[in-house]
């Protein structure tokens, strides 16, 4: 039996969110053994001391969920959390710098983060929700030029979460250049299983969402990409 915990990034980013609550995440994510917890980056330092010598990821959240801040307070928010244990970096694209066209400087915001990272894996969420299919496309060749590891679908603080359709179009576009998480609205096993089938590599999910016990059969995995 193949796990699905195995394709997961638990996430726990309300504002409310307290050191328990992370303490709580923490031992779920070793009781279930996700793939990785995304938190903000102030609780980076203490799931380093929680998930230390595991092999659950830790990723700390930058910029967000806007996007909006200035590239020097991404980049030095991204650098800290790398010094305090994080292994990854999610991010959200600037979604006015894309809406105004201004592609060289939205570039400029992806590759100042990826260079204060130092080689760390990097995430983008580009909010499918709020751009039609040009955007999203768009959005991806930036990312691709950028040389990102992950696109996300979206945050969670948007209107809406992922779809199938916005998945195969990003698929599509980043063929196998960028990988793809699947994130927002994922509530069930065969909704998660058929992102995984149509190009996602990870599943974005919080603690509501009931599918993180599920397992799939070896034959089921096999048909996975």
């Amino acid at each position: 039996m193949m796990d699905i915990n195995a394709f997961l990034d638990f996430t726990k980013l309300n504002s409310c969110t307290t050191n328990r609550d992370i303490v709580n995440l923490c031992n779920e994510a070793l009781e279930n053994n996700y793939h990785a917890i995304c938190i903000n980056s102030c609780y980076v330092p203490l799931a380093k001391q929680l998930l230390n010598k595991t092999s659950i990821k830790i990723c700390s959240t930058v910029g967000f969920p806007l996007g909006a801040m200035s590239t020097q307070a991404k980049a030095f928010e991204a650098r800290k959390a790398i010094e305090q244990g994080a292994d990854e970096i999610e991010m959200v694209l600037n979604i006015g710098s894309l809406k105004s066209q201004s592609y060289l400087a939205l570039l400029k915001d992806i590759i100042d983060v990826k260079l204060a990272i130092n080689g760390k894996v990097l995430k983008v969420i580009i909010e499918i929700s709020q751009l039609n299919k040009n955007e999203i496309i768009k959005a991806c060749e930036i990312c691709m030029d950028a040389k990102v590891d992950y696109i996300k679908t979206s945050s969670g603080f948007t209107n809406s979460g992922a779809t199938f359709t916005a998945v195969k179009i990003i698929k599509k576009t980043v063929k196998d250049q960028v990988k793809i998480i699947a994130a927002g609205e994922i509530q069930d096993y065969d909704t998660a299983l058929k992102y995984l089938q149509i190009g996602a590599d990870r599943i974005g999910a919080s603690k509501e969402i009931k599918i993180s016990k599920t397992q799939l059969t070896a034959d089921t995995y096999s048909k996975l990409p």
